[in-house]
């Protein structure tokens, strides 16, 4: 019998964070919306508390190479604060190398208008769906 139950995808920016979910079945991601690095972990309350959540999927910020760029360490800081929020969520992290230009590619190719792809916030949101759609495409959720 499937198992039921979201995973929350989630792309950490210097100053706004952009969050994904999956569909009960962990078939399809889709973007929910970008907040403030201030206010994300009350929306993430939110949603775990309405939300069957039993994961959660991190941007992992390597470089080009595969290395481990400046980025990392702020990623690192936003996972141990998750795990301090939420000590009951199995958090993963996934590389996101490419996944802010697949957003803008995706966005072009379903026609929007080049100074809404120039909206971060947007970007934001598409590259947290995508980061967790390459995970569900990667696990065996």
């Amino acid at each position: 019998m499937a198992e039921y139950g979201r995973i929350i995808g989630i792309d950490v920016g210097t100053k706004w964070v952009g969050l994904a979910r999956t569909d009960l079945l962990r078939t399809v991601a889709n973007p929910i919306d970008t907040y403030h690095v201030e206010v994300v972990f009350d929306e993430l309350e939110k949603l775990l508390e309405t939300e069957q959540v039993q994961k959660l999927v991190v941007g992992w910020p390597l470089t080009p190479d595969g290395g481990h760029g400046r980025a990392i360490k702020m990623v690192e800081k936003f996972i141990t604060k998750l795990r301090l929020h939420f000590p009951e969520i199995e958090i993963e992290k996934i590389d996101e190398r490419y996944t802010s230009k697949e957003a803008v590619a995706a966005m072009v190719e379903a026609g929007v208008p080049k100074m809404k792809r120039r909206d971060g916030n947007r970007v934001n949101r598409a590259a947290a769906a995508i980061i967790l759609q390459k995970y569900l495409e990667q696990s065996d959720e």
